[in-house]
């Protein structure tokens, strides 16, 4: 893992650690990413859009495994009945609803076969190493890091309204319909970051304590740099791994190309 941006001899306070944090995120959060911005200029085609989004499903499956396993070592009732929340929004309190649901919506408008999406056994492995690394860390490392590496929800909403206007602006076959996942989200990350920033802000004390959130913010900033870094060497530069999907194959019988 890399080394955090900075050293402090001293502690911070509160708000020099917070000022830090949205200083990694600035720097490192997949905002810059070039295939996130051809995905929202629209200079992606069409079998492009849809490996992101076939990609993407395993990372928007694995985040209530993720938060379920961090939720068994918070002690506190209320603090795992405020990060239950996280949960609910993506699993939904019952079949057919939450974010997975939603984002099953996207890939069955761009033609993808559910059963496909679902299974995951056609996904990069570079999106199943990024996903699983960043599960694993938040089950093994401390609660403190495992809290602080959710923080790049502090600076989703601003991609996620990019990303959504682009894509209505550039795609004729994305509509509002297709991308509801991502309305629910420009409210949920806020609530969501601002939860796990109170926690980081109040128990994130001493030097090593401090070091250590923002070495974890770092890391989950290149879990989802390297999940793009995965898609792009695929899919823009050609070089899809073995196993992987094609463009071809998962098409819903019918479904226009």
């Amino acid at each position: 893992m890399n080394q955090p941006s900075g050293t402090a001899a001293e502690p911070l306070g509160a708000d020099a650690l917070e000022a830090r944090l949205r200083e990694i995120g600035e720097q490192r959060y997949h905002h810059r990413h070039p295939f996130q911005l051809m995905l929202q200029n629209g200079e992606l085609d069409r079998r492009q859009v849809r490996a992101w989004a076939l990609n993407r499903y395993y990372y928007q499956a694995m985040i209530p495994i993720k938060d379920a396993s961090l939720m068994a070592r918070l002690e506190d009732p209320e603090w795992r009945r405020e990060w239950r929340t996280r949960l609910v929004d993506h699993d939904g309190e019952a079949p057919g609803e939450g974010g997975i649901e939603r984002w099953l919506k996207l890939t069955d408008g761009l033609g993808l076969e559910r059963e496909l999406v679902q299974s995951g056994r056609a996904i990069l492995p570079g999106t199943r190493f990024a996903v699983d690394a960043y599960v694993h860390f938040v089950r093994d490392r401390s609660l403190l890091e495992a809290i602080a590496s959710s923080l790049t929800e502090l600076f989703s909403p601003k991609v996620i309204g990019t990303r959504v206007s682009g894509m209505l602006a550039h795609y004729d076959f994305i509509s509002e319909e297709t991308l509801a996942y991502f309305q629910p989200r420009l409210t949920q990350a806020p609530r969501d970051a601002e939860m796990a920033l109170g926690y980081v802000r109040e128990h994130a004390r001493r030097p090593d304590q401090q070091q250590a959130v923002m070495a974890a913010l770092e890391f989950k900033c290149d879990v989802l740099w390297s999940m793009l870094d995965a898609l792009q060497h695929a899919y823009v530069h050609g070089h899809v791994p073995p196993g992987a999907w094609e463009g071809e194959q998962g098409l819903i019988a019918g479904a226009t190309p």
